[in-house]
């Protein structure tokens, strides 16, 4: 496929999409507590996309290999890695969730996701969502002219790894536009100074799979879908689209009510 380089109304478009993707978040936010189920969380994304006018990129999302998607967003609880499909099993307190959204405005794609605490959670599920969330600030201030894909990796293997944590190697980030996956494939681990230049104009996401316990996962069940961890210990995922810029990068999912950046992000 290759790798896409935005122009100025391409980057405009992704901005906008971007940003549609982040209040999907902002609005299901209030609502995800003790006793909702994942599939109402679901159903209320889907109205509020209709009211935005966006499309949800994941219904209906067939790649080659697997079945249709069959909800307007992923839902992963607690073991669940990535690709949680929505159900009606309520969320209970001291769950935590990772919401991740994709909506596509007049052609582009906007890709986000954040974990959620449901009610009280425990002092380690706090912790892990908290690391998760650092580690992927650790690569997106990778981001500039120049860099590779290794050193973005690398950051938040060394990040998550160095705070006890381990790094999920099946699932990456990727290229995005006009495109749901495009290239590169944005790994969360690896070396510096190894694979793609970052170049002016490339829009890709960044979102690490960050586990409690071991780094082997498993498919769970028949849905085609579902990924859990082996150990069946807590994973946290977080979820950014970031823009390469002439001097640096431009986060183009965030919205009024994205949690802000880790202390150590300047400007």
């Amino acid at each position: 496929m290759g790798i896409t380089y935005k122009d100025v109304d391409g980057i405009q478009g992704m901005r906008v999409a971007g940003q549609l993707a982040a209040e999907v978040l902002d609005y299901l936010t209030p609502f995800i507590k003790p006793g909702i189920t994942t599939r109402e969380i679901d159903q209320l994304a889907a109205d509020f996309m209709k009211k935005q006018g966006t499309t949800s990129a994941t219904l209906g999302y067939q790649p080659s290999g697997y079945p249709a998607y069959p909800a307007s967003l992923c839902t992963s609880v607690n073991h669940v890695v990535c690709h949680g499909i929505p159900n009606d099993k309520a969320l209970k307190k001291g769950d935590i969730v990772n919401v991740d959204v994709t909506v596509i405005m007049d052609g582009w794609y906007g890709d986000t996701s954040r974990m959620f605490l449901v009610g009280d959670v425990s002092i380690a599920a706090k912790r892990l969502c908290a690391v998760t969330y650092e580690a992927m600030w650790h690569g997106i201030v990778q981001v500039r002219p120049g860099v590779r894909l290794g050193d973005i990796g690398f950051a938040i293997q060394k990040f998550a790894e160095g705070s006890g944590y381990s790094v999920v190697r099946e699932f990456c980030g990727h290229g995005i536009g006009q495109r749901f996956h495009e290239d590169p494939q944005v790994l969360h681990y690896g070396r510096p100074g190894t694979l793609e230049e970052l170049t002016p104009g490339m829009t890709f996401t960044i979102e690490p799979m960050i586990n409690a316990g071991r780094r082997e996962v498993k498919e769970f069940g028949s849905d085609g879908w579902t990924i859990v961890t082996k150990d069946h210990s807590l994973s946290a995922q977080w979820e950014h689209t970031v823009l390469v810029t002439e001097n640096g990068y431009e986060v183009l999912t965030l919205s009024a009510g994205s949690p802000p950046p880790p202390p150590f992000v300047k400007g």
